[in-house]
């Protein structure tokens, strides 16, 4: 009963996202980053290495996370005209964002990268500098502002209430749920499978009818942890195709 009190006073929280440095300052997030940055080079190294008209398993899956980066999220979102050169940003997003997020359900890591602030505010700042720039490139520092601020078919009285809205909207609030969105959602993925999974192990070393408790715990935890990878995926997808709609909205002709 004593784990059980233990664990009652001492729950998971966001002291369980500080962990203690390996070596040095460098801690098990920084050192997942650039682990995950060697899987995936490796990894389409590898598939793609010895390309056939009769694609092997692993070619398959590295043509398949290309062609959906490149059509299903680029060039919907940006457009046939200008979405090739953005291709390879959208494609790294893509990735490097879903195997971050995977390692928080992958047995021994189980830590999701993106749920320290950080990473995510990094990846925001990168896109968020990467349409701004493309849009001031193609309109010009007055015309982009005023293809952002200055909607067409507003009567323009109303011009003096959606002006301010729009640059808020589109310089702050529009890119910072960028970061705001899959770090909330990995945090708080990690935080249930944490509570489920201590909870399990607390209720079996308890004594008395709170025993059995522990396999309905546990059961929790195996179903929350197919629900977490299905989010883990879909923050990915969500976070490239936000980042390739804002940038095609700062390439678009019309607001």
């Amino acid at each position: 009963m004593g784990e059980l009190v233990l664990a009652a006073e001492f729950p998971p929280g966001a002291d369980s996202f500080v962990l203690p440095p390996i070596f040095g300052s460098v801690t098990k997030p920084m050192v997942l980053v650039v682990l995950s940055v060697i899987i995936i080079v490796t990894y389409f190294l590898l598939a793609t290495r010895k390309m056939s008209i009769v694609p092997s398993k692993g070619q398959f899956a590295a043509e398949s996370i290309y062609d959906f980066s490149r059509n299903t999220i680029a060039r919907e979102q940006i457009g046939a005209q200008d979405f090739r050169r953005f291709v390879p940003l959208i494609f790294s997003l893509f990735a490097f964002l879903l195997v971050n997020n995977l390692f928080g359900i992958i047995p021994v890591i189980q830590f999701p990268t993106m749920a320290r602030i950080g990473f995510p505010i990094a990846l925001f700042l990168f896109v968020y500098a990467t349409y701004h720039f493309v849009g001031f490139k193609k309109h010009g520092f007055g015309g982009y502002l005023k293809h952002i601020m200055f909607p067409p078919g507003v009567p323009k009285p109303i011009y003096v209430l959606l002006a301010p809205i729009e640059f808020a909207q589109k310089f702050v609030f529009q890119p910072a749920s960028l970061a705001i969105r899959v770090f909330a959602a990995m945090f708080a993925g990690h935080l249930i499978l944490l509570v489920f999974t201590l909870g399990g192990t607390a209720l079996l070393d308890a004594s008395g009818p709170l025993k059995p408790v522990s396999l309905l715990s546990w059961a929790l935890a195996i179903a929350m942890t197919f629900l977490e990878a299905f989010i883990q995926v879909l923050q990915a997808y969500i976070f490239a195709l936000l980042a390739a709609n804002f940038i095609g909205a700062a390439l678009a002709e019309e607001h």
